[in-house]
């Protein structure tokens, strides 16, 4: 029997936030482990018509179990123009990172890149539970990589450049808008790129607007 959309989703919740393949059956074998508890976050939503489509949870989202609780998050609220109640509102928004846990850091202290194991076990469950989003946001390469397939471009700057490329053009599923990270280390691409700024911001606010009305 086909379970309803929302059983569906409250399913798809408890079973992401138990899961543990990263510790338990890392890609890559035992070395490959993460070195710490894994604590999934993402937000499925019933209703939500965006989908935040991000990387992976820092640190202090790792801690707070609450998704861009960081100042990557106001940059992003403010490029979305929302408060956080709108943006925490899982009626609005979606918000399902390509790898759902913490990765850890590297040598130099940068963030990790996602998990391998999350996007193939879970992205396209996920998605499917969700036929109402009418919009992508894929933030950052991976998440970009995953949505956009083959006609990604060869860097994230020019991928994000030729947004129209992705936006305007008439296809099956939602839309994709392909942005930058908000990390406040992007502080020195938003100004060598004011063209962000200048086209994609607006169209980004307009519909957000539209879609969470």
């Amino acid at each position: 029997m086909t379970l309803p959309k929302l059983e569906t989703i409250e399913l798809l919740r408890a079973t992401i936030a138990a899961c543990r393949i990263c510790r338990d059956c890392p890609a890559g074998g035992e070395a490959k482990r993460l070195p710490h508890e894994p604590r999934p976050v993402a937000v499925i939503s019933a209703t939500a018509r965006i989908l935040i489509a991000g990387q992976a949870p820092g640190k202090r989202v790792h801690e707070t179990g609450l998704p861009f609780n960081d100042a990557s998050g106001d940059r992003l609220r403010s490029w979305l123009g929302v408060d956080r109640d709108q943006f925490y509102d899982a009626a609005k928004f979606a918000i399902v990172p390509m790898g759902f846990c913490f990765p850890g850091y590297d040598a130099q202290g940068h963030d990790l890149p996602p998990r391998r194991e999350c996007a193939p076990a879970w992205r396209r469950s996920v998605l499917a539970a969700m036929p109402q989003v009418e919009l992508v946001l894929a933030i950052g390469q991976y998440a970009q990589g995953f949505h956009l397939g083959e006609r990604r471009r060869p860097t994230m700057t020019e991928t994000v450049r030729g947004w129209r490329d992705y936006f305007l053009t008439n296809q099956d599923g939602p839309k994709v808008l392909p942005l930058p990270h908000p990390s406040w280390r992007n502080t020195g691409w938003l100004k060598k790129n004011p063209w962000f700024e200048a086209d994609v911001l607006p169209l980004l606010k307009r519909e957000v607007d539209r879609l969470v009305a």
